[in-house]
């Protein structure tokens, strides 16, 4: 059953809006904008209704605050008015609302409009969802193309971006940068990092592939590619209005070989100077080089690469995330497929 709160300071016309919905909806009758917040902290609903003309914060102000708030600026919101103001109903509508229902409430049409609105909602998410769908399986194809250029360490992608997943998960957990993360829309997030080494499609295959050392001058140009992964995602982001998938991915293909220490590529930055993005793919992206092999060496077995990790918090790696890592630790492992090296021993890729 759909979730509705009714929020209105006056207590005859709460009673009437509960009365007409209730049997087809759960509803939360609430005299005021600061009780509709503290009840929002545990319940999400799908509609509001909202008075404007309330003491304390008033309709238009919690409206600003919803959406205002990556959470809940989703949250359709009809207003309720007791007067015919235009001036009023073109505001609420630049700020975002669905509707305005005039007081005093007729039941039938309330249940109506009520209806109406919560069917549309519904399609529009469904729509956006496809999209979304459509969006990832291209960035996907692209990213795996992109990976599949280099012979050495195919199959990155896929698995930095679930390692950086569960991460990302225990970050929110345990309520770690929870002032920053608040900010993010982690169904972008995710996919973007698949495009993380999209800055590598500028890199010749011959040093892409090269089976033994890097000269001094090979090495620069790989490096190169966090630069040229930012400029590639630049130029995408000039052509559809600075999207968000497209600021993660950015801050992602820039900044994931900086290190806490500042010793790392292409700027140096230290701590928290370097994006949150990059500090976590840091870590997903260490780690699957180690346990996975390559033409310098075997792959590390799980315990290996996560005493090497352990090891380099406050040097390559933040420690409140290294800290998130080894809480997870064995969840990695989980996703690792054991492999016998020519020595015999077990390890991990």
């Amino acid at each position: 059953m759909k979730t509705v709160f009714i929020v209105d300071d006056n207590k005859s016309n709460l009673y009437s809006a509960k009365t007409a919905l209730e049997g087809f909806y759960k509803t939360y009758a609430l005299t005021s904008a600061e009780r509709m917040f503290k009840i929002a902290e545990r319940i999400t609903p799908d509609l509001i209704l909202l008075d404007i003309e309330m003491p304390g914060t008033d309709g238009f102000e919690a409206m600003r605050i919803l959406k205002s708030d990556p959470r809940r600026k989703e949250i359709p919101v009809v207003f309720l008015t007791s007067r015919n103001d235009a001036e009023a109903e073109i505001r609420g509508f630049e700020m975002g609302a669905l509707d305005f229902i005039i007081k005093p409430i007729s039941p039938p049409v309330l249940v109506r409009r009520i209806e109406t609105h919560l069917e549309t909602d519904k399609l529009i998410k469904k729509s956006q969802k496809d999209l979304r769908d459509i969006h990832n399986a291209t960035i996907s194809v692209i990213a795996n193309f992109i990976d599949s250029r280099d012979e050495i360490t195919g199959g990155h992608v896929e698995r930095t971006q679930i390692y950086l997943e569960l991460l990302v998960k225990e970050i929110i957990r345990t309520g770690t940068y929870k002032t920053e993360m608040s900010e993010w829309d982690i169904s972008s997030l995710l996919p973007s990092a698949q495009l993380h080494d999209v800055g590598k499609i500028k890199i010749s295959d011959a040093i892409l592939n090269k089976r033994g050392k890097l000269t001094a001058e090979e090495f620069e140009s790989i490096k190169s590619h966090c630069q040229m992964g930012e400029r590639v995602i630049s130029r995408i982001i000039e052509r559809t209005n600075n999207d968000v998938f497209l600021r993660h991915a950015k801050r992602f293909a820039g900044y994931h070989h900086e290190k806490w220490d500042g010793t790392g590529y292409p700027r140096g930055l230290r701590g928290e100077e370097i994006p949150l993005e990059g500090r976590i793919m840091a870590i997903a992206d260490v780690y699957d080089a180690l346990v996975s092999e390559r033409p310098y060496k075997e792959p590390f077995s799980h315990e290996k690469a996560v005493e090497i990790i352990y090891g380099e918090s406050g040097r390559h790696f933040d420690p409140k995330l290294t800290e998130a890592f080894l809480n997870i630790a064995d969840e990695f492992r989980a996703r690792l497929t054991p492999v016998e090296n020519q020595g015999g021993e077990v390890v991990y890729r």
